[in-house]
């Protein structure tokens, strides 16, 4: 059953925080732990996660908004669990940002916590919700707001978080696949079939394939493979319901084939970067970049950047597949970015964003699209579009300029020949030779990327290296990862640390902001008073229903005396 936690509100007159000294008072005030509490814990809403518990009457749910921080505080000081458990029972201030008042009191033991996060990842699986993201968006829609942030421009980029799991190769990731199936089997089934499981169980995997040359790989590979299609055809109809048979299956189908009852191992070159890369971490997917190869999830974020903002706050975060191209992620997420910040005018980014799928968006809700770098190699021949109608452009080369022309599907540009014989670069020229002329032909698409390439000329000096700033927002998320590598796996625990993370970063700022000028901390203080005032008006409604509970409670109470006293005074009434 859902229950609000609001017991934070009211202050014991001889809780933790009243009986401090003085002194110890007025750092607790002036300490991050509670400004913590005032920002980020009194403004969770509960009651976005009451989907998560039984409308029936039952036993009431732990604390949301204390389970909800200590994720946040855990990730904000890179903890452990044990460490964080270890902090909420011996450490004040952490239980005063946490909304306790007692030094014996623990609001939730481990094992909720990590049901909550599991009921989390349930609740995301069958909905496709994430209720920790709108936990996110409530808190900075509420926070640029207050603050009065600028979110007209914004900028965005994206980072590899490799999932926390063995670097298997692909022979002993076949070979760790049998040995688990092994261990689900029943006692008579391990004896029984023990002959064709001897080979692999007896070592782990990495100690069956260290002695083998690599010539000795694809025979190794091949005998495996019928190894799986035995498995397959005999303890299928007897496993199937299991995780990790679910998982061989789909290893078996991602490696070999089956062609007449025959098994042909699938080349190197078929197997995708989708493949299961662990059985540990079946979201994980591959990537290669600058001669690193990575296996886990891709984290995006957009963060707002323009000059006039003493603090810049993180909007939005996504995690995703690490082979999805960036320029599709932001293509899925651009809608939800407008949506979330309507006065978003330009955004910068490096050229990996960059598609014309994504400029057809930014034309759509009148987003300036700034890129920093080009993909690919650059045009021997500039050809510069400029749109004078929407059926007609200005169509320049270094020695000639022309209006265009509609045809059936795309512009054409016709270019004086003769002028074209005088240009150095004409045999490396994109137009065509037509009947005597020189032909461009282009699309309203084309006319979008040459904008989009070349447009970061066109703004203030200023605002041109506004997207390098961001590498410092990666990097705060970044040095919480040992050696770039999350501490957990699956691509729901990366999102758990990635909005953890962005929260306690936004937060971090804010505070830091409000230490270097205190005039931010008004509106704060304000919100604060605002939440405590709706506290008090809810306490008086409770106390007056109580009053008049009582007041029925002693008439109802009165008349059964009264009828009491009557039946014993008149016995043959």
């Amino acid at each position: 059953m859902f229950k609000k936690n609001t017991d934070h509100a009211q202050a014991d007159i001889f809780g933790l925080y009243n009986t401090l000294p003085e002194k110890m008072k007025k750092r607790v005030e002036r300490s991050e732990h509670y400004t913590f509490y005032k920002l980020i814990f009194c403004n969770i809403k509960e009651a976005l996660f009451s989907k998560l518990y039984s409308d029936k009457k039952s036993r009431p749910n732990a604390p949301i908004n204390a389970m909800v921080a200590s994720l946040i505080l855990m990730h904000r000081y890179n903890w452990t669990y044990e460490q964080l458990f270890e902090q909420m029972q011996f450490h004040i201030l952490v239980k005063i940002a946490l909304g306790l008042d007692s030094i014996d009191k623990m609001p939730f033991c481990p094992a909720t916590l990590f049901n909550f996060q599991n009921r989390l990842a349930k609740h995301f699986i069958q909905t496709g919700e994430n209720l920790l993201e709108q936990v996110f968006d409530q808190l900075t829609e509420k926070q640029l707001k207050t603050l009065k942030i600028k979110t007209s421009i914004q900028r965005t980029d994206s980072f590899a978080a490799a999932s926390n799991i063995r670097n298997y190769s692909r022979l002993q990731l076949l070979v760790e696949l049998v040995i688990r199936i092994y261990r689900i089997l029943s006692d008579k089934d391990k004896r029984r079939f023990l002959k064709h499981f001897e080979p692999y169980i007896n070592k782990t995997s990495g100690q069956y394939i260290y002695p083998l040359q690599a010539s000795d790989i694809p025979h190794e590979i091949e005998k495996v493979g019928h190894l799986y299609h035995w498995i397959e055809k005999n303890l299928k109809h007897s496993y199937s319901e299991y995780d990790i048979f679910k998982t061989f299956e789909r290893v078996y189908a991602e490696h070999f084939t089956v062609l007449n009852e025959k098994i042909e191992v699938k080349s190197n070159n078929q197997l995708t970067s989708e493949c299961v890369q662990s059985p540990d971490d079946l979201d994980a997917t591959y990537r290669k970049k600058n001669d690193k190869h990575i296996k886990g999830q891709s984290i995006n974020i957009v963060e707002t950047a323009h000059p006039d903002n003493k603090v810049n706050l993180i909007t939005d975060v996504s995690t995703n597949p690490l082979n999805k191209d960036d320029s599709k992620v932001l293509n899925e997420r651009l809608d939800i970015i407008k949506d979330k910040t309507p006065e978003l005018k330009e955004l910068h980014f490096d050229g990996a964003y960059g598609s014309s799928d994504n400029d057809k968006k930014f034309e759509k809700h009148k987003i300036t699209p700034v890129q920093t770098a080009v993909r690919g190699a650059k045009p021997a021949v500039d050809i510069n579009l400029e749109k004078v109608s929407d059926t007609e452009y200005k169509v320049s080369c270094p020695l000639q300029s022309v209006q265009s022309e509609p045809t059936r599907k795309r512009h054409k540009a016709t270019f004086d020949s003769a002028i074209c014989k005088r240009c150095s670069s004409r045999n490396k020229c994109p137009t065509l030779r037509i009947n005597h002329h020189r032909v461009f032909y282009f699309t309203h698409e084309d006319y979008l990327r040459q904008r989009r390439q070349k447009i970061i000329d066109s703004i203030p000096i200023e605002r041109r290296k506004l997207r390098s700033n961001i590498e410092a927002t990666v990097n705060e998320f970044v040095h919480k990862m040992p050696n770039r590598k999350l501490k957990v796996r699956g691509a729901f625990k990366a999102s758990i640390f990635a909005f953890s993370c962005a929260m306690s970063i936004n937060f971090g700022r804010i505070y830091r902001l409000v230490q270097v000028d205190p005039s931010y901390y008004e509106p704060i203080v304000l919100c604060l008073v605002n939440f405590v005032k709706d506290r008090i008006q809810f306490y008086r409604k409770c106390f007056f229903k109580m009053i008049e509970y009582l007041g029925f409670k002693q008439r109802s109470l009165n008349y059964t005396i009264q009828r009491k006293v009557f039946v014993f005074e008149n016995p043959s009434f």
